[in-house]
């Protein structure tokens, strides 16, 4: 296996070059997932964030309220988290809601397209470049502004106060962050992630996500634009909403073992009107899985994607600190002799890379 040095890094740059060197040595493209057209301003409130050990705590001040939220951090996370874990979230109760609907009123998104122009051009034709964008008003509230515990007794306990603060996110970027996507230069948004069965189950997903991404994706692709999400959880009962919801493509789209869902199921209810761009659960790179069984999943993997339309390979999520670059390699050769399109199944099933080709 070729061994890249990476030490020595001193700049952006470097480190730019760097990673492109090891992409290089093992056989991929670059994922291109940092493009932005935005940055985010909040005006009257004070963002100010301290450090006691190893818990991160931060505080949003504001003329109505402060509210605060902690996240703890440890060399255990290294590689694994880089923003921490956190301890708890802004909203606790219903105090919590008046503040951050100011928040939120008082937030606004600058384009910065030099940005994503200087981007596009050191990604080059090595991928794709992707702005993210956020995640739809219900999933953020859930995610990161309760957490998931504690989301679902306030729908049940403050629901008024919950839909009336969804309202005004969805207003907001509504009025503000949409046309700046609309009116940049990127032409491919991950908005959205995590979208999972049991926590963003079917009936939820229809009430509140559903008709926000209608009406996002009809506005995107009506400037030639298209639309992602990062679907690294269980999309198994959701797979026909995402669909309806008129996502071009799900990124990092996770499947059994890792999760419940097949790529079988998927290719079954999206057909090619969904890109996926994953296929290969991150586990089967690790020592859990014998080589011969990690051999057969890949070959699998080709036999369902072909004849090899509306997919990305790729890793879901990430190759994680155990993976073992040789099997990254070994994938990368299936590809240089079965990628071809169209794919041949019957190839594929005999015509077999092995670890010395």
């Amino acid at each position: 296996m070729t061994r890249v040095k990476i030490c020595g890094v001193t700049s952006v740059a470097d480190a730019h070059a760097a990673i492109e060197a090891g992409e290089d040595a093992i056989g991929i493209g670059d994922p291109a997932r940092n493009g932005r057209v935005y940055k985010v301003r909040r005006e009257g409130v004070d963002i100010r964030t301290t450090q006691k050990g190893g818990v991160i705590l931060t505080e949003y001040v504001t003329p109505v309220g402060t509210v605060t939220e902690s996240r703890v951090t440890t060399d255990q996370l290294d590689g694994y988290s880089d923003s921490g874990l956190p301890v708890d979230h802004p909203i606790k109760g219903a105090a919590d809601y008046p503040v951050w609907e100011y928040i939120v009123e008082h937030t606004y998104y600058d384009p910065c397209y030099e940005d994503y122009i200087a981007y596009d051009r050191q990604v080059g034709d090595r991928g794709f470049p992707m702005v993210g964008a956020g995640d739809v008003p219900f999933h953020h509230f859930s995610l990161m502004l309760c957490g998931y515990n504690q989301a679902f007794y306030e729908l049940v306990d403050h629901t008024a106060q919950v839909e009336h603060l969804l309202t005004v996110m969805e207003q907001v970027e509504r009025e503000r962050l949409w046309p700046v996507l609309a009116d940049s230069p990127a032409l491919l948004f991950n908005h959205g992630v995590h979208f999972d069965s049991q926590m963003t189950p079917p009936p939820m997903f229809e009430k509140y996500i559903k008709p926000y991404y209608q009406d996002f994706s009809k506005l995107l692709h009506s400037r030639g634009k298209k639309l992602s999400f990062h679907a690294d959880d269980d999309t198994k009962l959701l797979l026909g909403l995402v669909k309806e919801s008129g996502y071009d493509m799900a990124e990092c789209f996770a499947t059994a073992p890792m999760v419940t869902v097949t790529l079988e199921e998927a290719r079954a209810a999206w057909g090619t009107d969904v890109i996926i761009y994953g296929g290969i659960p991150s586990v089967i790179l690790e020592d859990t899985t014998p080589q011969e069984e990690f051999e057969e999943y890949v070959r699998d993997v080709f036999r369902v994607i072909a004849p090899g339309d509306a997919i990305i390979l790729g890793i879901a999520d990430n190759a994680m600190p155990r993976t073992i670059i040789e099997r990254v390699e070994w994938i990368s050769r299936m590809v240089e002799q079965h990628g071809n399109y169209p794919i041949r199944p019957e190839q594929v099933s005999y015509g077999l890379a092995t670890s010395g080709s």
